[in-house]
């Protein structure tokens, strides 16, 4: 009996691919899954009740000009545009500066990209330090106030690393700025 190399040599490939999640049984259908070689996708989600109706934590959240007010001072956010108008709207462009590391500026285009009035609008990153941003802002009507929802799924860029930053440093910065913006929240409308 001889030793078959080549046999030899495909089985271990595929064990070592399939140990890394990679191995797919037909070569043509041969991808390399994006958990292991990109960065996660993360999300986020804050929940909140307010005593206050539906109408006025609409207007006070869905307004630009309230941005700054709910961003913590520490992030030097800053509007760069000058005509964002003053009801948000589908397709409307926002530009600021945030310093989340080392008071270093990062230029960030916010497109809002749906709005469905009293219930719900989205945001997404167009340029700026994520490779992904997407955050939902739901509002519903509940006994005694309003349930405020906040969803956000985003992708750090720089592959492995970003996920190393996540852990470090993203993730508990962000749980920061929420919850900044829950105090300014319970301080306008009064706590639940």
């Amino acid at each position: 009996m001889s030793f078959d190399f080549k046999t030899y040599d495909k089985k271990w490939k595929i064990n070592f691919f399939k140990d890394f999640g990679l191995y797919q049984p037909n070569p043509l259908s041969f991808v390399i899954k994006p958990t292991i070689i990109m960065s996660k996708v993360y999300n986020l989600k804050k929940v909140q009740v307010l005593p206050t109706t539906l109408e006025k934590a609409w207007d006070f959240f869905s307004s630009p000009k309230n941005l700054k007010t709910i961003t913590p001072p520490h992030l030097g956010f800053r509007i760069l545009s000058e005509k964002f108008g003053e009801k948000m709207y589908a397709g409307q462009l926002i530009e600021y500066t945030v310093k989340p590391l080392l008071s270093i500026p990062f230029y960030w285009m916010t497109e809002i990209t749906q709005v469905e009035p009293m219930k719900f609008f989205i945001d997404e990153q167009r340029f700026g330090p994520y490779s992904f941003w997407h955050h939902q802002h739901h509002f519903k009507q509940i006994d005694g106030g309003i349930e405020m929802t906040d969803i956000v799924h985003y992708k750090i860029p720089f592959w492995f690393l970003g996920d190393i930053a996540n852990t470090i440093l993203v993730k508990s910065e962000l749980e920061r700025i929420f919850d900044f913006r829950k105090e300014v929240a319970d301080k306008t409308f009064g706590s639940n």
